[in-house]
């Protein structure tokens, strides 16, 4: 049985195996909230590897941006990780109700409509934070330290599985929503996909124009 109050406490290893268990959480929602915390962590890591080097100076206010965008990131993915699985939880509980009489049962819909609502919010804001940091790799790719270029793709391959990953999740609760919920979030999960998209070759495109300068 592992402890899932935290996954921020968790070892890689422990995460691993939590995530490979026949348990329902944690699910994808948790693994693309980790993975834009690993995201986070490289883009600082390249980013610090840039600023205060002379031959990078061109990269130094774009990496600060970057930076700044990521180190909030490296905490908050973790804390979506566990609210994820938390309003999982919250969907399970609340088919779980009394549904004896009449009341009992609109109550228990209503209780199911908040749920699933809450855990669609959740890998929505994921996507969405994922996207912000996605879209400082592409100058991060051009500008910052050439010899971390690559793990700048890998920080926005991170980004981007975390971005649509997340999106997949608000999808699948968001069509069992009523339509005055659930359009609206399946209008948002389209439009945050079609940028994380273009993001995603924009970095692409930087990266391997930026192998083949060097």
């Amino acid at each position: 049985m592992f402890d899932m109050t935290n996954f921020g406490d968790m070892t890689q290893r422990e995460f691993s195996d939590a995530l490979a268990s026949s348990n329902p959480t944690p699910g994808g929602g948790s693994a693309a909230a980790v993975a834009l915390s690993q995201s986070a962590a490289l883009t600082i890591m390249v980013a610090d590897i840039t600023i205060g080097r002379d031959k990078w100076q061109n990269g130094w206010d774009i990496a600060e941006s970057a930076k700044t965008v990521a180190t909030p990131l490296l905490e908050e993915g973790f804390i979506l990780a566990n609210k994820d699985t938390d309003s999982f939880i919250q969907v399970m509980d609340s088919f779980k109700l009394p549904k004896g009489n009449d009341d009992e049962k609109s109550s228990r819909k209503q209780a199911i409509t908040d749920a699933t609502h809450q855990a669609s919010l959740v890998p929505l804001q994921t996507a969405k934070v994922a996207l912000e940091l996605l879209l400082t790799h592409e100058q991060l790719a051009t500008y910052g330290n050439g010899n971390a270029v690559t793990d700048v793709a890998v920080a926005s391959l991170l980004a981007s599985a975390a971005c649509k990953g997340a999106l997949f999740n608000v999808e699948i609760n968001a069509n069992s929503l009523p339509d005055e919920i659930g359009v609206d979030l399946l209008s948002t999960v389209e439009d945050i996909r079609n940028q994380a998209r273009d993001a995603s070759r924009a970095v692409m495109k930087a990266v391997y124009a930026r192998l083949d300068s060097n």
